[in-house]
């Protein structure tokens, strides 16, 4: 509810839908009677990330999509700032906002990524638990968008499809990149626009359900978007890389998180590859 109360919807033309993943309390409900401003669309099925924000963007009409967190909240609903980037260039098809942690309010989270490494699939969130002191507060292109917070052309959607909703859960925004990038479009870093988040709120930041998926996508992400030789050179690393964090949380005796990474290898090697 905080990021919904955090939208001034009587200073903006705002076309506000809220998708509603299966949730146990039927929040939809909820939502529809406090926010009479707001749609709002309940799966009775759990989608996934990308399954949810695909239902969000079939009911909307907008030409720019901005794709946000439910753990996340506005301090300065700057939103025009992400609308103007996208009008800059024919060529910008995707612009995100600087992202700071919720929890203190002055460390950030986002201000861009690096490029993924073409073996071990790992990559920088610049800026990553900074202090924000204007460092990043110049606009710049960024390899990949940020799941929790981005607005997306709508001619960009049309060209090359929705969220891939074969992730569920973590690094579909990636995959979504990639695919955006290889059409001929760019992504921006737009820091006059920025956003608090709770980072992993929903799972956990050492849950079962994170370390799952977490473990299984990366294989996923190689098995879609890299070939040759670097593909196998990544699979072998990311057997060997998850293997040992999955034995270090059994030897620290987390044994669920240990289960849980060893089953992201084994289905993906079962069923995935």
């Amino acid at each position: 509810m905080e990021l919904i109360d955090s939208i001034p919807f009587d200073e903006y033309s705002l076309e506000v839908i809220v998708v509603d993943n299966a949730s146990s309390q039927d929040e939809a409900s909820i939502i529809e009677n406090k926010y009479p401003k707001v749609k709002v669309l309940r799966s009775k099925i759990n989608l996934g990330f990308a399954g949810g924000n695909n239902l969000g963007i079939k009911a909307a009409k907008a030409k720019y999509i901005f794709f946000v967190n439910n753990d996340t909240y506005f301090k300065d609903f700057n939103i025009n700032a992400l609308i103007l980037r996208l009008q800059s260039s024919t060529d910008i098809g995707v612009a995100c906002p600087k992202i700071r942690f919720s929890d203190n309010g002055q460390h950030i989270q986002y201000a861009g990524y690096t490029k993924l490494s073409e073996i071990t699939i790992r990559n920088k969130s610049i800026g990553y638990d900074e202090p924000d002191n204007g460092q990043y507060d110049i606009a710049h292109p960024t390899y990949y968008a940020h799941g929790a917070a981005m607005m997306v052309k709508r001619e960009v959607i049309e060209h090359i499809g929705m969220m891939p909703e074969e992730f569920f859960l973590y690094y579909e925004e990636i995959d979504w990149s990639i695919r955006i990038r290889n059409a001929g479009y760019k992504i921006w870093y737009e820091p006059a626009c920025t956003i608090f988040h709770k980072e992993s709120k929903s799972t956990g930041r050492n849950s079962p359900t994170r370390a799952y998926y977490l473990t299984h996508n990366r294989f996923l992400l190689v098995k879609r978007n890299y070939k040759g030789i670097n593909k196998f050179i990544s699979y072998l690393y990311l057997i060997i890389a998850s293997s040992t964090d999955s034995l270090l949380n059994l030897i620290r005796g987390h044994n669920d998180l240990s289960k849980s990474i060893m089953s992201g290898i084994i289905t993906f090697l079962k069923i995935g590859s």
